[in-house]
């Protein structure tokens, strides 16, 4: 018996992808702890300490730099404070200035990013805010902030 071949229909789906992710640089004396229980206050968040980003190093030895994150499902709104320094060493090398990387992933609408820029900025243990373009920022290590 010869089975009628059927022909095969292709169907487009249009998927638009509404996550928005910026990336800033913090500069502040603070150690991390403080700077996130600071922001948790000005910004009404809770930050908690998760587990760190842990890099290999040139001669192999491991490097950790601290990371602490929020989740707010009802909004879906996701936090991270990462540190970009660990001793002598830098998470993103090109960024030696900055002290933390602060991570805003969300869908929602752009007028957020200015209210986190803002609250940043009035932050008492932030010194200064620089917000960072990862398409134009060329280090290997930002693979394992941006997720």
């Amino acid at each position: 018996m010869i089975k009628s071949i059927q022909k095969v229909k292709r169907i487009q789906l249009n998927v638009e992808n509404n996550d928005k992710m910026f990336l800033y640089g913090i500069v502040s004396a603070e150690p991390d702890y403080k700077l996130s229980l600071a922001l948790n206050k000005k910004m009404g968040i809770s930050l908690k300490n998760i587990s760190p980003v842990n890099l290999s190093d040139d001669s192999g030895n491991e490097i950790s730099f601290s990371r602490f994150s929020y989740i707010n499902h009802s909004v879906d709104i996701q936090y991270s404070l990462i540190s970009n320094r660990s001793s002598k060493q830098y998470l993103l090398k090109k960024l030696k200035n900055i002290d933390y990387i602060f991570q805003v992933h969300y869908t929602g609408s752009d007028d957020h990013n200015s209210n986190v820029t803002s609250l940043l900025r009035e932050t008492d243990a932030v010194n200064a805010v620089f917000i960072i373009d990862p398409a134009i920022l060329n280090d290997k290590n930002l693979q394992y902030i941006i997720q």
